[in-house]
């Protein structure tokens, strides 16, 4: 009863919200937690975690080096003052003729705000979940919005695209999403620390 009623306010959440959230069967705590280590999988590959960063110098190519050009976050997110990251990710991939080296793109190319840096990297499944759940450090997200969020965001997307020879999420993005769907059903159960 519990876990209907949850599922009943989570799809009333997201039909508030306008999020596009398929009815998703409710889901046991320990069939959440499963879940979470695909999401897990998903946040901690280099698609993601490049740009959520502890520090302001986001990270480039599988290796997660330090961005060359000392590009910095800047307090939106952007960019630093007079080298906004759109003056190189255009909203779309570069052309594969560019080279291995050009820079990829998606609309709205950006890394989290400062204030709010949504770090993925070194953490454990269970501060990792943790940072997920947190408003305050997500974007103010609810759980229906961050479904939406991984399921249409056009820059979440682009990880599974991510064009040149980067190697692309390595769990197809209609299972991460599935994942996230039971984990959330689940009523977000974070893993044991």
């Amino acid at each position: 009863m519990k876990s209907t009623r949850l599922m009943l306010l989570l799809t009333g959440a997201a039909l508030l919200a306008g999020a596009s959230v398929t009815a998703q069967p409710a889901a046991t705590p320990a069939e959440g937690v499963r879940a979470f280590e695909t999401v897990r999988t998903v946040l901690q590959h280099p698609r993601c975690q490049n740009c959520h960063i502890p520090g302001d110098a986001p990270l480039q190519y599988d290796q997660g080096r330090v961005h060359s050009q000392s590009v910095k976050r800047g307090v939106d997110g952007k960019g630093a003052v007079g080298a906004a990251c759109s003056t190189c990710h255009q909203a779309t991939n570069s052309p594969a003729a560019y080279g291995t080296a050009a820079p990829p793109g998606a609309p709205n190319w950006h890394l989290p705000p400062e204030h709010m840096k949504m770090v993925f990297i070194n953490l454990s499944s269970a501060e990792l979940c943790g940072v997920l759940k947190n408003k305050a450090s997500n974007g103010n997200r609810d759980l229906a919005a961050l479904v939406e969020h991984v399921s249409h965001d056009k820059l979440v997307l682009w990880g599974w695209d991510p064009g040149g020879r980067r190697a692309p999420v390595s769990v197809p993005h209609d299972r991460f999403v599935a994942a996230f769907k039971t984990w959330v059903a689940a009523g977000a159960p974070c893993p044991a620390r």
